[in-house]
């Protein structure tokens, strides 16, 4: 059964059914280049290429690159990866740059047509004077400067014959209006800023108002779709389309759509920024960074983001997605497609008393029960092996199913064993825990013994074989759900300290030629990752997500 259509589609619908036909759709994401992509973005990037595919039409990638103080060609590069990463083809690579000859042009038609002015106040000037939502504003004192003199003061700005902040041009429309954005908005600056596309060529850089909706008519997108803080933008996007005329039924309409607000995190690239400036995070792939390059890091898959982004869907209405679920999302993914493995990241030895000395067998584990047709993985299995240290308790109540003197437990894929003694150091710390198995017990050997049920089934690592491995364990960022709601206090107050932790432990031997990037269940204990600096002699795994959600617990 086919879903809904949400109300960008019912939109999209509605306008085939008046005056376009599905050749006339063209959609685009335009990201600026001065950060990474971040979760929010994945929703926008999701959104135009589903409807793409949707409609089989085009679908543009846009660099809104008219900032060179901030943007820079890393970051394009990182973006287009991501894109990539996350499963998708643009159709045209752009720039916003590629059309500040024609921007430029057309600035000078609306100067022509008195519907633009060179205004030589200061920028605080300019702000004092647009007054406030309840209060109009006040026209500026070069408001009514000639066409000819507004055009000689541009062509020298263009020209570099004045400094950043003694001019820019402004839009004249209505400094009366009930929008703020409409009260003469500034359409260039000056900037002596080198452009990572364009160099030194401009001094006069187009503001993202002025560009957008230019950009979008040049290459015929039909839809332009923004997030929800754009709406008052829309009557700003309007009218220097009408005030252009260059239109016909194919010109561009702007729609908004709630953005993604994640909870446990910040999505600013402002705040993000800061935080690697100050050393909180790694950088913009920190596996703990809402980036897509950080997600990729920590184990999230293009698929997981995809299918999140799918159920939170399309709306109206601000809201914040619950961290949960996205992680739910990635937990559905990997359960299906990691294979599993045994690791001991807090490791105790165990020694079994009646096992053979000196003799070893080879065990069959399933690499994933999700996928039979992978088969069966091999593990070695000895008298000396290590179980996680949390799995052993001394002395334990009913409720404890796990190892302790006494009782019984199965060691998975392998046998039963029961509790027998201990050693401690001289801090009392266990040290080596003993015990005796049941050679009949074997797993999937068929014996009466083997069909025996025992409460609890332990994960380990034969001692011999295993393969030392260095594993960081990620939590949330941030200890609010709203770090950043209180403008009052310092997101930054609300970082979480325990965000990560490493440990050393031991995996099964089928580890030994992992490459980055490759994911595994550890039995027991979640989904991990192989990070970018694991080497052959120094494994590194970093932690995706537990098993189970223990945050609605904690919450």
């Amino acid at each position: 059964m086919e879903r809904p259509l949400h109300f960008i589609e019912n939109l999209i619908e509605k306008d085939l059914q008046n005056n376009r036909s599905v050749s006339d759709l063209c959609f685009r994401f335009p990201p600026e280049p001065n950060g990474y992509l971040h979760i929010g973005h994945v929703k926008a990037i999701c959104l135009n290429f589903n409807l793409g595919e949707r409609y089989k039409a085009p679908v543009n990638l846009r660099f809104d690159d008219t900032n060179p103080t901030k943007e820079e060609k890393q970051f394009v590069d990182a973006i287009k990866e991501n894109i990539q990463w996350l499963g998708f083809r643009w159709k045209t690579e752009c720039y916003a740059s590629d059309y500040f000859d024609q921007l430029y042009a057309w600035a000078i038609e609306l100067i022509n047509k008195n519907l633009a002015y060179v205004d030589s106040q200061t920028s605080e000037d300019i702000a004092h004077q647009k007054g406030t939502p309840t209060r109009a504003g006040k026209e500026s004192p070069f408001r009514e400067r000639s066409v000819q003199e507004n055009k000689l003061l541009f062509k020298e700005m263009k020209e570099g014959k004045h400094k950043e902040g003694s001019h820019v041009l402004r839009a004249k429309i209505d400094m009366a209006s009930s929008n703020m954005l409409m009260r003469d908005p500034v359409m260039y600056r000056i900037l002596f800023k080198t452009h990572h596309r364009t160099g030194d060529r401009w001094c006069i850089y187009p503001m993202y108002d002025w560009t957008h909706g230019q950009s979008d008519y040049i290459e015929h997108i039909s839809h332009s779709l923004c997030s929800l803080e754009f709406k008052p933008h829309r009557d700003l996007y309007d009218w220097f389309l009408d005030s252009l005329s260059p239109l016909d039924n194919l010109r561009p309409r702007q729609h908004e759509f709630a953005r993604m607000n994640l909870s446990y995190t910040v999505t600013s690239k402002r705040k993000l920024a800061e935080l690697i400036e100050e050393g909180h995070v790694s950088g913009w792939d920190d596996p703990r960074m809402p980036t897509i390059a950080g997600l990729r890091r920590r184990g999230y898959t293009p698929r997981s983001l995809r299918n999140f982004v799918n159920a939170v869907g399309v709306a109206k209405r601000e809201n914040v997605i619950d961290m949960s679920l996205l992680e739910h999302a990635v937990r559905e993914d990997l359960n299906i497609s990691a294979p599993r493995v045994m690791a001991v990241l807090n490791p105790v030895k165990l020694t079994i008393l009646n096992y053979p000395d000196e003799t070893s067998e080879t065990l069959e584990g399933e690499i994933n029960p999700e996928q039979p047709e992978l088969g069966t993985r091999k593990m070695p299995f000895s008298k000396y092996l290590y179980i996680e240290r949390e799995d052993f308790k001394e002395e334990a109540n009913r409720k404890f199913f796990r190892l302790t003197l006494g009782k019984e437990v199965r060691l998975k894929n392998a046998y039963i064993i029961k509790g027998e003694s201990l050693v401690k150091d001289e801090s009392g710390n266990i040290t080596e825990i003993f015990c005796t198995y049941d050679p009949k017990s074997k797993s999937g050997s068929g014996t009466e013994e083997s069909q025996r049920k025992v409460k609890g089934t332990l994960h380990w690592v034969s001692t011999k074989e295993a393969l030392p491995v260095n594993v960081r364990l990620y939590d949330r960022l941030f200890k609010e759900e709203s770090p950043d709601q209180d403008k009052s206090v310092d997101f930054k107050t609300h970082l979480n300290p325990n965000s990560l932790s490493t440990l050393n432990g031991f995996s099964e031997p089928s580890l030994l030629n992992v490459e980055p990037g490759d994911l595994f269940q550890f039995q027991r204990l979640g989904y991990f990752i192989v990070d970018p600096d694991s080497t052959s002699k120094k494994l590194i795994f970093n932690k995706t997500v537990g098993l189970r959600d223990n945050w609605s617990k904690k919450d």
